[in-house]
This record gives C-alpha cells, structure tokens and sequence, in this order.
C-alpha cells in the first residue's frame, strides 16, 4: 500500500514475502556506460580497457540476476510454507524504496490490519522509529 505523509514523503507498507531483503537493488542503474566505438584498431584497444573496467559490474550483474532467478524459484516454495505450516509475515514500511521499519504481524488476515493500522499512522505523520539496522538498502 503505498501512502505520504503530512510532509509530502512516499511511504510503501507491505508483506515481506521471502525471509531476507534483496541487497542488490539498482545494480542495472548504477552501471556505467561507456563510449560508441569505432572499427578501428584504438577503438579495439579502448574497447578492451572498457570492458576490463567494467567486468565488476558485469560479475554484479549476474549475481543480481541469480539472486532473482533463485528468488523466483523460491517464492512458490516460501508460500507454501506459510499456508501450510504457519509461518508468520513480516510487514515493513519503506521510505521511497528504502526499508525503514519492519515487525512481524502473524498471519495473512494479522498482518493485513497491520498493514492498514501502520499505513493510516504514516497518514497521520506517526512516523515509527526505524528499527532496520541496515538502512542503506
């Protein structure tokens, strides 16, 4: 459920659906580009540098596509285990796309009202405290 505050900030309160937090979001964004290049045997050379300067963002790449190629094979399973053996939700509330506060809220119906209890208080300007440890996510 995405709100704003009295202020005018963005705020998305929603269910956590897998048990950790993506870590590599926008890798794809902060890569560089480089130049067009020619033909010629210099562009080949500049050509090369570039690609030797972006290889740690290239490796990046593919470890972020991974994490969302074993994300989308996990889902299915992480659900199942919810329904069937009861697992909890954890809402968490984000600031923009940064997650700011998070708190288990029990089952799917729990969590629901969590979610609008905490979206109304966002509303209202009660902004809660973070309690994410690592809030350059």
């Amino acid at each position: 459920m995405k709100v704003q505050d009295p202020t005018g900030q963005t705020w998305r309160v929603t269910r956590r659906w897998v048990p950790w937090r993506r870590r590599l979001k926008g890798v794809m964004a902060n890569m560089p580009s480089g130049p067009g290049l020619g033909d010629d045997p210099v562009s080949a050379v500049i050509g090369l540098i570039f690609l030797v300067i972006l290889l740690p963002f290239l490796v990046l790449a593919v470890v972020a596509a991974l994490e969302l190629l074993l994300l989308l094979l996990v889902v299915p399973f992480a659900l199942l285990a919810r329904v069937l053996l009861g697992r909890h939700w954890t809402v968490e509330a984000r600031r923009g796309f940064t997650i700011w506060y998070d708190e288990p809220a029990g089952d799917w119906q729990s969590s629901a009202l969590r979610i609008h209890s905490l979206a109304d208080a966002l509303r209202r300007g009660d902004i809660p405290t973070p309690n994410v440890t690592d809030l350059a996510d």
